[in-house]
């Protein structure tokens, strides 16, 4: 028998090798072809830290959704290669890094700087981008907001502190109650054996108000350096807030100081004790109404805390809070005194204790929340308070 030979292809119909090995050539250049740099610009745009990359000529080459967030700016398409000054001017002390970013060889890593006028902490580090030569091309910004962490180490050191001190004022106080309770009644005995001499009734008048008020501040002391221990319930904001103005005003006359009181529809109810709240808005009010004198505003607001509102990235783990503002017009507090008015017996009034804002100051901690003072622009102070909502019991272990 004669071989037969193998017949070519017709004409334009492919062999079955050439037609299954088309296909599977262009399935494995397509899973080749990553679309690389859109793909690395996603993983940097959904991190969860702050990102910063600027060009050695200056310009913004990225920046992503929470390195805006923290800077207060908003960066469209169109900033993208502009100076990075312009974008950044904001955050002066961002923009000062960055421009020194290629005059070092040795560039900081995890670094702290606390931005200005917000006063927010990032850790950063700083570096520097190279091409496949090895030239500095541009430097890229890396940096996690601190702030919160901060405010957390802070509170935990302002407890030390005040544990310390509790320990002492708590002696001295247990000391000089009883004497002072001593000179209260015997001056009041020897008043009414004087009942005809205009002057020593005066003078014993004097010396018992003195008396009864330094007996407050020791009762004060006391209570400021008692540990709290919180009776948690749910508390409807609303009437803790109309409580606290009530006794504000029994102890500074309102006179004609007008309050209004605007609370957002429907807010949660806090997770707290009723009493220590009560007391804190008290503090706050009494602080107000001191300060306006008989004369002025004070503007009460309540609501859910926004997130955004405070800068905080998608990490903060920020729960569900409350947060209340007591603002007023009245002639503020000076600058330079921001920082110590927390403090326990600072105080700028001459009969003050100094333990009105410190209580205050610790019983937010003891909820777990948070206390900040600013000054208006136009005149005045402002407390901003946020607690959280409830949010189990946990909270104040």
């Amino acid at each position: 028998m004669s071989a037969r030979k193998a017949r070519p292809p017709k004409s334009g119909a492919p062999s079955r090798a050439k037609s299954t090995a088309r296909p599977r050539a262009k399935a494995a250049g397509a899973a080749r072809e990553i679309p690389a740099d859109r793909f690395f610009r996603d993983i940097v745009a959904s991190m969860r830290n702050g990102v910063v990359a600027v060009t050695r000529d200056g310009r913004i080459a990225f920046i992503n959704d929470v390195a805006c967030r923290t800077f207060g700016c908003k960066v469209t398409p169109a900033h993208l290669g502009r100076p990075f000054f312009d974008v950044l001017k904001n955050t002066p002390d961002v923009v000062r890094i960055l421009a020194g970013a290629f005059d070092l060889s040795t560039l900081p890593n995890r670094a702290e700087l606390r931005l200005k006028p917000s006063g927010k902490v990032i850790g950063y580090t700083l570096s520097h981008v190279r091409d496949e030569r090895g030239r500095v091309t541009g430097a890229a910004l890396f940096f996690k907001d601190l702030t919160r962490v901060e405010q957390i180490e802070e509170r935990e050191r302002l407890r030390d502190r005040l544990a310390a001190l509790g320990e002492m004022a708590a002696a001295i106080a247990h000391e000089v109650k009883n004497p002072l309770a001593g000179i209260e009644v015997m001056a009041g005995l020897l008043k009414r054996q004087v009942p005809d001499s205009a002057d020593a009734q005066a003078i014993l008048g004097d010396i018992i108000k003195e008396a009864k008020m330094a007996n407050a501040i020791v009762l004060e002391v006391l209570e400021f350096v008692r540990p709290i221990r919180l009776q948690v319930e749910h508390v409807a904001l609303g009437e803790v807030l109309q409580s606290a103005i009530t006794m504000a005003e029994s102890k500074v006359p309102r006179r004609d100081v007008v309050v209004s009181c605007a609370l957002a529809d429907r807010l949660p109810d806090l997770h707290g004790d009723p009493y220590q709240l009560r007391q804190l808005f008290t503090n706050l009010l009494t602080n107000a109404f001191e300060a306006l004198g008989g004369r002025g505003r004070v503007a009460i607001t309540a609501g859910p805390l926004v997130p955004d509102e405070e800068g905080a990235t998608p990490d903060s783990h920020v729960p569900p809070s409350a947060l209340i503002e007591i603002t007023d017009d009245g002639p503020g507090v000076p600058s330079d005194l921001l920082d110590k008015i927390f403090n326990p017996f600072f105080t700028t009034k001459p009969q003050g204790s100094g333990l009105g804002l410190a209580i205050v100051r610790k019983i937010v901690d003891a909820h777990d929340g948070q206390i900040d003072v600013s000054l208006r622009p136009s005149g005045g102070t402002s407390f901003r308070v946020t607690l959280p909502l409830a949010s189990g019991e946990q909270l104040f272990a």
